[in-house]
C-alpha cells in the first residue's frame, strides 16, 4: 500500500532536525530529505549534521523516503530564490560535470547512512554551446559514474524529469533507462511535471511500471495550459483518486511524498492539508 511521506523542501525556515518533527507531528509516515542549503548541503554537512538527523528520525519513527539531490543552491554565494540545477550532470565543463557527479555520490552517501531506498537526480538544462545530443553523452557517461558507486550501496538513482530539462518527459526517461541499462537507474514520477507536459499522469503511472524509485505529489492549476507552480492537493485540477488508481494498479507499493517547496512560510499549513486531502485515498 502507498504510504504518504513529506519533503523536508517546504521547511527551509527551518532546522532539518526540526522540519523532521514538524512533518512527524502531522501524521506521515516518511520524509524526504533536501540533499541542499539549507538542510544537507553535503560539502558543509558534517558529522554534527549526520547526529542530530539520526536523532530526530529515531525520535520520530520516520521512514525516509528519498534524498532529493536535484538541486544545488548551495553551491552559489548568491543563488536565486528558485531550484537551481547547475552545476548539472550534462554541463560541457569536466571540472563542474565532475563535482555533481561527486554531490551525487555523497546523496547515496546519506541516502545509506538513513536507511532510504533512492535518491532522485534532475539532469539539468543543455546551456548555450551544449547540444542535445552533446549533453546525452554527458549524461550517459556520469550516470554510469555514479550508478557504479550506487550498486553496491543498495540505493536506486530515480531521474526526475522536468519540462525544459534535457529529460523533460516520461517517454524520454523511459528511453533513457533502457539506453543505460542498468537495474538501479528508474525514475523519481513527479505527477505535476507530467500534467504540466501534457501527459495522460495516470498513463504515465502505468507506462513506468517496475521504473517508479519515488513519486512526487503536488497539485497543479491547468494541466498542460497552466504554469509550474507546486499547489497543495485539493487546490488545483489534478484528480488524485485516478493518481492511486493507477499506483494501485502498478501494485506500487513505496512511498508518495509531498513536494511543497513553494509554501516556505507556511509549510504546516501545507503539510496538514495535504494530508487532510489526500488520506481518504490511502
Amino acid at each position: 500500500m502507498v504510504e504518504l511521506a513529506f519533503s523536508t523542501n517546504a521547511y527551509t525556515r527551518h532546522s532539518l532536525p526540526a522540519a523532521i518533527r514538524r512533518i512527524a507531528d502531522h501524521g506521515y509516515a516518511g520524509v524526504e530529505l533536501l540533499g541542499d542549503d539549507p538542510h544537507a548541503y553535503f560539502p558543509e554537512f558534517g558529522d554534527g549534521d549526520r547526529e542530530a538527523l539520526l536523532e530526530a528520525i529515531s525520535e520520530t519513527g520516520l521512514t525516509v523516503s528519498n534524498v532529493n539531490a536535484n538541486t544545488a543552491m548551495g553551491y552559489y554565494d548568491d543563488a536565486p530564490p528558485s531550484a537551481f540545477f547547475e552545476p548539472s550532470v550534462i554541463r560541457a565543463d569536466d571540472e563542474a560535470r565532475e563535482w555533481r557527479v561527486e554531490y551525487t555520490k555523497r546523496a547515496i552517501d546519506l541516502a545509506e547512512t538513513v536507511g532510504s531506498p533512492a535518491v532522485c537526480l534532475a539532469t539539468g538544462r543543455p546551456l548555450p554551446g551544449t547540444p542535445p545530443e552533446e549533453a546525452r553523452e554527458y549524461l550517459r557517461d556520469s550516470l554510469h559514474e555514479i550508478l557504479d558507486y550506487a550498486d553496491p550501496r543498495d540505493i536506486e538513482v530515480g531521474i526526475e524529469f522536468e519540462p525544459e530539462l534535457l529529460i523533460e518527459n516520461t517517454h524520454e526517461v523511459l528511453e533513457l533507462i533502457d539506453e543505460i541499462g542498468r537495474d538501479s537507474l528508474g525514475i523519481n514520477l513527479d505527477i505535476g511535471h507530467a500534467a504540466v507536459y501534457g501527459e495522460d499522469v495516470p498513463e504515465s503511472i502505468r507506462a513506468s511500471a517496475g521504473s517508479i524509485t519515488g513519486v512526487h505529489l503536488e497539485d497543479i492549476v491547468g494541466g498542460r495550459r497552466g504554469k509550474h507552480y507546486h499547489r497543495i492537493p485539493g487546490e488545483g485540477d489534478i484528480d488524485f483518486r485516478a493518481i492511486f488508481d493507477a499506483l494501485a494498479d502498478i501494485g506500487y507499493d513505496g512511498f508518495a511524498t509531498l513536494e511543497l517547496y513553494t509554501y516556505p512560510d507556511e509549510p504546516d499549513r501545507a503539510a496538514r492539508d495535504a494530508m487532510a486531502e489526500l488520506e481518504r485515498y490511502l
